[in-house]
């Protein structure tokens, strides 16, 4: 299993993608980190913001097909808070992590880490940055 550092923490520790063997790390493993100047999720696939979610409304404006080719970047239904990550209640009643207020977001269309082509998409959909 991989651990990642909360954002603040990985833009000043780079290399330190893992804790030590002890417990004490569960409850400050972030959803996701910081690459190239960039937020990614898990896998390291690439992040972004919506234009039309209002920042800190802890709504999403992307449900239905909108969700199906932007797949919100889930959250499990016991997710605290990490800094500036939080949690979010979707129209489905589902998790959705946010950073700083604002919901994040893979794009369908990126096909491995280091993708960006969701950035600028309708002049609505921008790279998720720290």
């Amino acid at each position: 299993m991989r651990y990642f550092l909360p954002v603040a923490l990985a833009t000043t520790v780079i290399g330190l993608s893992a804790c030590s063997s002890t417990t004490h790390h569960t409850d400050t493993r972030s959803p996701g980190t910081v690459l190239q100047g960039r937020l990614v999720g898990p896998q390291q696939m690439t992040l972004y913001v919506f234009d039309h979610d209002i920042s800190g409304s802890g709504k999403s404006m992307c449900n239905g097909n909108c969700a199906s080719n932007w797949p919100p970047l889930l959250a499990p239904s016991t997710a605290q808070s990490i800094g500036a990550w939080h949690t979010i209640t979707r129209d489905d009643g589902s998790k959705q992590w946010s950073y700083k207020g604002k919901p994040l977001y893979y794009w369908a269309k990126d096909s491995k880490p280091g993708d960006t082509t969701g950035d600028g998409v309708g002049n609505a959909w921008h790279v998720a940055k720290p």
